[in-house]
């Protein structure tokens, strides 16, 4: 295939016969998939499943993030023409990939989405493919983390964030965006000795005993210096990554609902990101993409790189 194939490709989510390769298709035109791969329920030979978790009706201040799997999406229908920068392999090429659409809800009951969340992960996870999530706000990694830790038993977190979301909530009945990585603590899921939050700028008088990389802390060090602490701490453990997308500055994502100044740079995260490769990443997800705040949609471009990057962490073990 090559750019001649524009001229002929058209609607790719739906049209395209295969579950790898490259997408020429028009970026303005179409209907928009995760990377341009195709929609299916239908699991059989797929690696990897990106999945959207429209919710956000968890959040402490700006609404929007439901529409986050969307433009994500969207978004993302600039990169499929190419290998993702600087993994030195293609993961659209190498690995069968899957947009499996996204988790249906009764939106007038959120205290059952959590349950439903975990419920959906878990489809995914037995189908035997991996899976990426699209949210909603940061609420909706407690029941993707509950699925993972089913199957893979405790987990390291690596977590990009402004915020630690450890705030202490001993109510199951909530649901709660600065809560999860409490009630996941609380619960066993996550091993917090092992697990490690990157950006931090926000005050919490328990963590838990989560390692904190804050945001000073990250900005007098390099990328490649982060990347091998974080890799130190998580070891040979499963590990699952969430990425709110408030752990950059505001500058480079102002759509998100809970904006913290002195955050990280774009650049900084994505090399941050490459020089995780070899942990043994099992699932992750990028949230708090909020559109209506987000000017030229940068935020949500953000969100598509980052999931980009998800999916190469995942393949960078699994290759030949």
């Amino acid at each position: 295939m090559s750019l001649e194939d524009a001229r002929t490709q058209i609607d790719h989510a739906f049209t395209r016969s295969d579950l790898r390769g490259p997408s020429f298709e028009n970026v303005f035109a179409g209907a928009p998939s995760f990377l341009r791969r195709r929609y299916s329920k239908d699991l059989a030979g797929v690696d990897i499943a990106v999945t959207g978790l429209p919710f956000d009706q968890a959040v402490t201040n700006r609404p929007g993030a439901r529409l986050g799997p969307r433009a994500i999406r969207e978004a993302s229908a600039l990169q499929p023409c190419d290998a993702p920068y600087g993994w030195g392999f293609d993961v659209l090429s190498e690995f069968a990939i899957a947009d499996y659409g996204d988790m249906a809800f009764d939106y007038a009951r959120p205290a059952l989405v959590p349950q439903q969340i975990e419920a959906h992960v878990r489809g995914i996870l037995q189908a035997g493919a991996a899976c990426i999530c699209l949210g909603g706000d940061h609420s909706v990694t407690l029941g993707a983390l509950r699925a993972h830790a089913e199957r893979h038993g405790p987990l390291s977190v690596i977590q990009f964030d402004a915020h630690t979301d450890t705030w202490a909530d001993d109510d199951a009945a909530r649901v709660d965006h600065g809560t999860f990585m409490y009630k996941a603590a609380r619960e066993g899921i996550v091993q917090p000795d092992r697990s490690v939050q990157i950006g931090i700028r926000t005050d919490n008088p328990d963590p838990l005993g989560f390692h904190i990389l804050d945001a000073p802390a990250c900005h007098a060090m390099t990328p490649a210096d982060i990347a091998a602490r974080a890799r130190e701490i998580v070891g040979d453990a499963p590990c699952y990554i969430t990425f709110d997308i408030d752990a950059l500055d505001p500058a480079f994502a102002p759509g998100t609902g809970t904006p913290v100044w002195g955050g990280l740079a774009s650049h900084q995260a994505s090399a941050i990101l490459r020089a995780l490769a070899g942990v043994d990443l099992k699932g992750g997800d990028v949230v708090e993409v909020s559109p209506p705040f987000d000017p030229a949609g940068i935020t949500a471009i953000a969100g598509a790189h980052v999931a980009t990057d998800l999916l190469c962490l995942w393949a960078a073990t699994r290759r030949g």
